[in-house]
């Protein structure tokens, strides 16, 4: 266990990132070199894509489902094809229980995500491509929150470092030109949804309208604070418990808290929303990312457009990405 520390959820129960860990330590590791030990070094392990343990987010709630003790391990094309089946029957002779908890199935949903696979397979899934992205067009196709997938979670071990190495460029971050581009629209966003459109939704009686202008609000102001930390925004139900202790805009977290609370009113919800964006302009100025004036968002997006480098990208629309 890292740091030797139990991580617990809310409930006091084991996190998952933590029980697959001690699941791999306490009985893959050994399979591994028993059953393989040519191959060992060569296989990447670890717990990482798609659920709510893999961001450390899992709580009581989240056992009802797809939980339970499994790990991953990512093979190159060629040990795919030397010992992949192999693996994956190997690695469902390991124990069935352990921690008082059920293993969880290698393929959820239709598809795997635990045992043994190629890691192109792994990242082709997330990314649409075998390895990491190299031109901005491949980086600009690719959703924040499948890249927020492919480098959640942890890796156990990787003597090889096939696998770290598409996983290390990934946590780099966008490119800056990308990043650039997400602050601009995220920005027209906010201001659009939250600084202009909900107030007249809220005057016209038009509720649908406002709720959905309120969600586009919080939608962009979740993706812009994680942009300012340059860290990729997780699927849509995790992006606001994401917030919660980003270095810049710290506050975000418990104001947009606040702009969701269902009691409140419209004159509140204003304020907050304001001040949610001043927050964020304050983090904007201070990576020196605009110099306009004024506190409406909009104005600014086209400071932080200037910024780019590719002109192609610098003459897309404001609100594209």
């Amino acid at each position: 266990m890292r740091g030797g520390k139990k991580a617990e959820a809310r409930d006091g129960g084991v996190k998952g990132l933590e029980l697959a860990e001690r699941y791999y330590r306490d009985c893959g590791k050994e399979m591994l070199a028993r059953k393989f030990p040519k191959h060992k070094d060569r296989i990447a392990c670890g717990l990482a894509g798609e659920g709510s343990d893999c961001l450390g987010f899992d709580d009581a709630l989240s056992r009802d489902h797809d939980f339970g003790p499994g790990f991953c391990m990512w093979l190159t094309d060629e040990d795919e094809a030397e010992i992949g089946a192999e693996l994956r029957a190997a690695y469902l002779t390991l124990p069935r229980r352990f921690l008082g908890y059920a293993a969880r199935d290698p393929v959820s949903y239709g598809e795997q995500r635990l045992s043994a696979m190629r890691f192109t397979l792994f990242y082709t899934k997330f990314t649409g491509l075998p390895r990491a992205p190299e031109s901005l067009d491949e980086w600009r196709r690719i959703p924040e929150h499948f890249l927020s997938a492919a480098v959640s979670g942890a890796v156990f071990e990787d003597a090889l470092g096939a696998f770290g190495a598409i996983r290390s460029r990934l946590l780099e971050f966008y490119p800056e030109d990308i990043r650039l581009k997400k602050l601009a629209a995220r920005a027209a966003g906010m201001a659009q949804a939250g600084q202009y459109n909900h107030a007249r939704c809220v005057k016209r009686g038009d509720a649908p309208a406002a709720l959905r202008a309120l969600s586009e609000f919080v939608a962009a102001a979740c993706s812009m604070v994680h942009l300012l930390n340059k860290r990729y925004t997780p699927w849509y139900k995790w992006a606001h418990r994401s917030l919660a202790g980003m270095e810049i805009v710290p506050e975000a977290h418990a104001l947009i808290g606040a702009l969701c609370d269902e009691n409140a009113g419209a004159a509140r919800r204003a304020e907050l929303i304001e001040e949610i964006c001043a927050h964020v302009l304050a983090a904007l100025k201070a990576q020196g990312l605009t110099s306009a004036t004024g506190d409406f968002l909009l104005d600014h997006a086209p400071d932080i457009m200037r910024g780019i480098a590719d002109e192609r990208i610098a003459r897309m629309h404001v609100m594209a990405e």
